[in-house]
């Protein structure tokens, strides 16, 4: 199994999340892998002018759909436009799932995920609604955390 598939290799590629630098620093349960200084880079090129808006901007349109009608919102702007439209989704990856993963929309999807017993990984993506930014926050084994990762 690939983790960059079609709907998610442009966001595996710069990973990221929005936590403060303290608590980015903690791994609050093993196997969560946090993508916060990556994204960190990836904004800092934005904004330095070593890297061009529109290539970070560039949410698949399967992506776009799930961010329209199967996100969370966050609290914090986006780091490229300041736009209040700044969401998560949750993906789901493992044996016995579609190719391209699965939208986690729910807590009761996430523990039918953690009781079929399979490995199974969890990806959180920040997506902007309003320039279609995107970018890996993190990623987590699907088990007794992720009850708590998922709306967290």
């Amino acid at each position: 199994m690939s983790l960059a598939t079609p709907l998610v290799r442009r966001v595996c590629d710069h990973p990221g999340t929005i936590r403060s630098v303290g608590s980015s620093l903690r791994t609050s349960s093993p196997g969560v892998v946090s993508y916060k200084l990556a994204k960190q880079r990836v904004v800092d090129a934005v904004l330095d002018g070593r890297k061009d808006r529109l290539d970070v901007c560039d949410a698949q349109s399967e992506l776009q759909r799930v961010a329209r009608h199967h996100a969370v919102e966050l609290s914090e702007p986006c780091p490229i436009c300041e736009a209040d439209e700044l969401v998560m989704v949750t993906f789901a990856f493992g044996v016995g799932l579609p190719r391209g993963g699965r939208c986690v929309t729910d807590l009761r999807e996430m523990q039918q995920l953690r009781r079929r017993g399979r490995p199974t990984r969890g990806f959180r993506v920040e997506v902007c609604r309003a320039c279609w930014w995107n970018h890996l926050r993190e990623s987590f084994p699907i088990d007794d955390v992720a009850r708590r990762r998922l709306l967290s």
